[in-house]
């Protein structure tokens, strides 16, 4: 892929592009509310329960590769990678394709490409603390989350829970409201799921350059 020209990117999504850069340069992570018109956010949810729906979902694992495995006791969702076949899914893709251009022209991150997938996690299920990428050893660099869950309550559980690296300490709770999209360095911060008392329905995906190398880091 190649990167974005400024041109590409609707005129409307500018102010909210640099606000994510500028709390990424900052903090490292982002929470964004009202993250893509509503239409798309509507019809991306219609999607992941059509999907369930048929059966498609499959048993996500840990690890990559050679190393992929199940491992219910960390993690109990189900999962369908995402791809252009789907209206929803292309509309999808190419905002997370405006996000990378804008990412690489201001903050110089190098983000190759885009890999993302429906995530569901029934009722009881989460995903015990974790890193998305370890340090020099993965190509994964920004992380997003995308929440598609109507009238989520406090209480209802299913937060997404970021800690400090340095001090293993809660920096935020995150309630998986529908439309709201978290972005965070991928080497920098663990984070698990909390398990939630209704059916919780996401979109997980990582920026990834081309090869392993040490992130420069957006703090300096």
């Amino acid at each position: 892929m190649n990167a974005i020209n400024n041109s590409a990117v609707p005129a409307r999504c500018l102010p909210l592009l640099n606000t994510i850069m500028d709390a990424l340069r900052s903090d490292g992570y982002v929470v964004v509310d009202d993250a893509l018109p509503a239409a798309l956010s509507r019809a991306l949810q219609q999607r992941i329960l059509a999907i369930k729906n048929t059966g498609d979902l499959k048993v996500a694992g840990i690890g990559r590769r050679d190393d992929h495995t199940i491992a219910r006791s960390i993690r109990q969702d189900s999962i369908q990678w995402m791809n252009r076949s789907d209206a929803s899914e292309s509309g999808w893709l190419t905002a997370m394709e405006h996000l990378r251009g804008y990412a690489n022209r201001e903050l110089l991150l190098g983000l190759f490409e885009y890999e993302s997938h429906f995530a569901h996690y029934p009722p009881g299920a989460g995903y015990k603390k974790h890193y998305d990428a370890f340090k020099g050893q993965s190509n994964r660099v920004l992380s997003t989350v995308y929440y598609l869950n109507d009238n989520w309550q406090p209480g209802d559980g299913g937060e997404l829970a970021i800690y400090d690296a340095e001090e293993d300490q809660l920096i935020t709770q995150v309630q998986p409201v529908l439309n709201r999209l978290v972005i965070f360095l991928s080497e920098e911060f663990p984070h698990e799921v909390l398990p939630a008392k209704n059916h919780r329905y996401s979109i997980a995906g990582w920026f990834r350059v081309n090869n392993s190398r040490d992130l420069l880091s957006l703090q300096a």
